[in-house]
């Protein structure tokens, strides 16, 4: 196994950066703890992309520092940095053998005896007998698994991962999100992987920030960012989320009573971002049961009637949209284990326990 020595903490301090009046970082302060598998993830444009040109240097900062553990990296060259990244385009010599490609930053600083060290890295990716081959011989996810050699072999504190999964298809990245976790956990690199694919980030990640508009929206781990979204724009990027506009009509206990469409739900306090007035009460599509109408539910369920206007079987669940009685669309994901069948036009019940429910600020100008 190879253990990449000198691995640090890596900060950004008010770091930002503009293009004309539009700010694509904004006053972004973030530690990514050394050894970490941190993700960035975010629709295109939100700024994950800049962030990660300005740690690697192809990029200048408008403001703020960069710092890998206690050296301030922000204007150093980015040859200089012990930061390295990979590509969505791999960026392979097509004339060089594989053995040569992952040699080739040793080869530059003109290391000696490199053989030993080329050969565990390329056992590291599980590439050791195709050492011979070049570039055009091997899939994608191959030659994805050589830039990511490739990147290693100079040891770097940081790996950065641009979209490295964007252009293989399903199958293979589905592969390459489990090999690249494989690798990182037996180099213990700090990897740094931006991308807007929401499964991407939550497969491979151990902390995901959910980036907008230049700013982090929400950081943690993806188990508590799924299941408590903290913004309107958290709970529908990061999965989907049905949302429907309600007050703060009193307490009961530890749970919050609130009233929408005439109709009265029960929300934890501690899942709420708001503990009076108007907010945005919300529940994941898996968390909801469906029934027929006038079927007996549980007690202290939260329930909505509707009517089924879309029903489309995909195996493992179907996916039932249903609209409700004050003709907003919900979403239900049911796992088809029930002979029980629900067609379009089925009137239905739409249930769900009290802590799966969260409660968020309603955005500005909604």
């Amino acid at each position: 196994m190879t253990v990449i020595g000198g691995v640090q903490d890596l900060h950004m301090v008010d770091l930002s950066k503009t293009f004309g009046d539009f700010a694509a970082v904004d006053d972004l302060t973030l530690t990514i703890p050394a050894g970490s598998f941190f993700a960035l993830l975010g629709p295109s444009g939100c700024g994950k992309t800049t962030t990660l040109r300005m740690v690697a240097g192809l990029e200048d900062p408008t403001g703020g520092q960069i710092l890998l553990g206690d050296t301030e990296i922000t204007h150093e060259k980015s040859y200089k940095r012990q930061v390295n990244t990979v590509f969505q385009s791999y960026a392979l010599f097509p004339h060089l053998d594989i053995f040569e490609n992952v040699a080739f930053g040793l080869r530059r600083r003109r290391v000696k005896d490199i053989a030993p060290k080329v050969t565990q890295m390329l056992e590291l990716v599980e590439l050791g007998p195709m050492a011979r081959r070049k570039p055009a011989q091997l899939s994608g996810g191959q030659q994805q698994r050589v830039a990511v050699a490739r990147a290693l072999i100079n040891e770097p504190g940081v790996l950065l991962l641009d979209e490295p999964l964007g252009a293989l298809d399903l199958k293979l990245r589905r592969q390459m999100q489990v090999e690249l976790k494989r690798i990182q956990t037996e180099v213990g690199t700090t990897f740094v992987h931006v991308t807007h694919d929401q499964e991407e980030a939550m497969t491979m990640a151990d902390t995901v920030a959910v980036m907008n508009k230049g700013r982090i929206e929400q950081m943690g781990a993806p188990i508590d960012i799924y299941e408590l979204p903290r913004t309107a724009f958290v709970a529908n990027f990061l999965g989907q989320s049905n949302l429907v506009r309600a007050r703060i009509g009193g307490r009961s206990g530890d749970d919050l009573i609130v009233s929408a469409n005439g109709a009265s739900f029960t929300v934890p306090a501690d899942r709420s971002t708001r503990q009076d007035g108007d907010l945005l009460l919300g529940v994941r599509p898996e968390k909801l049961a469906i029934a027929a109408a006038g079927a007996a539910i549980p007690d202290r369920s939260n329930r909505i009637t509707g009517t089924i206007t879309d029903a489309s079987f995909s195996g493992v669940s179907t996916q039932y949209l249903v609209r409700t009685s004050w003709g907003e669309e919900w979403t239900v994901f049911e796992q088809n284990r029930s002979s029980e069948i629900l067609r379009p036009g089925d009137d239905v019940v739409m249930y769900w326990a009290p802590e799966h429910t969260f409660g968020l600020d309603v955005p500005a100008g909604s």
